[in-house]
């Protein structure tokens, strides 16, 4: 069906394809099916614990785990050293890390040869388990902006901040013109919301500004919360003062000032910790939280799933056919992709067609 109707069924947005490019065909075939054969008698959901031999209780917790820690990722567990290097040269190379993380300016070419030939020592310490302030002695280029660039393009395959700008450009004022005009229209909520944006916006132009606008209204649109994903701090506040217990577990930016419009700098939490300070743009914030759920095995929580994976799929190209990044409810079955982000997909993909007709 997909092969003799592309135009009018495929997935796309701006002319990329979302995973295999028929999920929203599959998805409302098997609505189509479900209904049909839905019964009038009451069924009964809950199963007696064991009675299916693959109930995931079974199955251990790693195991359970290893599909969203693996997830989109193209060189997760490396099996062996490089064939130029050895326990000691790895060894050297780290210490060598540590020294250059305490100069004022290191080399950034320096920086990214040592973190690429040590990919392979930083994937173990992370995938068995390490905890964070370990890793943030060990590994400190791990926690900056170059550094995490290098290991996500590493471990995904994908350039983290210029897949991400590149996609923005592309894609971002469709995507804001949809917000701001067809789901305006259909939604007080998002209405409102517009409308504040633009008095707390100003004068302001610029990919920045207008990725603050995207991320609030992508928040609003799939109605998750925007505490679980920013957190509001006084301007001068400085790492040591910010309240982690406040935090969620998972990545958070930490916006130095009363919106993410007056900040004049922000900062990355992990697990309650300050784990990256005086981040200067809104658009490095942003790679680097996304950057921190694969490079530290994280899952997206349920309450940001929807935006996480928009994210994920639109503007890092990161589009696996099967699997999810978000966290697994118990009893809750999960699809390839999540439908509130298919139904977006599709709905900008028939806005785009009726622009250009």
């Amino acid at each position: 069906m997909l092969a003799k109707y592309p135009k009018s069924l495929q997935d796309v947005i701006e002319g990329d394809v979302v995973g295999p490019g028929y999920h929203s065909l599959v998805k409302q075939l098997q609505t189509r099916i479900e209904n049909v054969k839905r019964s009038s008698t009451p069924m009964m959901m809950k199963r007696q614990k064991g009675s299916d031999e693959y109930d995931t209780e079974e199955i251990p917790a790693e195991k359970r785990a290893a599909v969203q820690d693996t997830y989109g990722c193209v060189k997760w567990n490396m099996k062996f050293l490089p064939v130029s290097e050895t326990a000691e040269t790895q060894q050297k190379k780290k210490d060598e890390m540590k020294m250059l993380s305490e100069q004022l300016n290191p080399s950034p070419d320096e920086v990214r040869s040592l973190m690429k030939s040590t990919y392979y020592s930083q994937r173990k310490e992370i995938n068995k388990g390490t905890d964070l302030q370990t890793l943030l002695e060990e590994w400190p280029f791990l926690f900056q902006e170059i550094g995490m660039g290098v290991h996500f393009e590493e471990l995904t395959g994908v350039p983290l901040k210029e897949t991400f700008l590149s996609n923005v450009e592309k894609k971002g004022d469709r995507l804001l013109n949809f917000m701001k005009t067809v789901c305006a229209d259909k939604s007080k909520k998002i209405l409102q919301l517009v409308t504040n944006l633009q008095v707390l916006r100003g004068r302001k132009e610029g990919c920045s500004e207008d990725l603050k606008d995207m991320l609030l209204l992508l928040l609003c649109y799939f109605d998750e919360k925007e505490e679980n994903l920013f957190h509001y701090v006084e301007e001068t506040c400085l790492p040591k003062e910010v309240h982690v217990e406040s935090l969620p577990v998972t990545p958070c930016i930490i916006v130095c000032g009363n919106s993410c419009y007056a900040a004049k700098q922000f900062m990355l939490s992990v697990d309650h910790k300050v784990v990256i300070d005086q981040i200067p743009t809104f658009v490095s914030a942003i790679c680097l939280m996304l950057g921190s759920y694969y490079c530290l095995n994280i899952h997206y929580p349920v309450e940001l799933g929807s935006t996480l994976e928009f994210l994920q799929r639109c503007f890092l190209n990161i589009n696996p056919e099967k699997g999810t990044k978000v966290e697994k409810k118990k009893n809750k079955k999960q699809l390839p992709v999540n439908p509130r982000v298919l139904t977006l997909i599709a709905d900008l993909s028939n806005h785009e067609w009726r622009e250009t007709c």
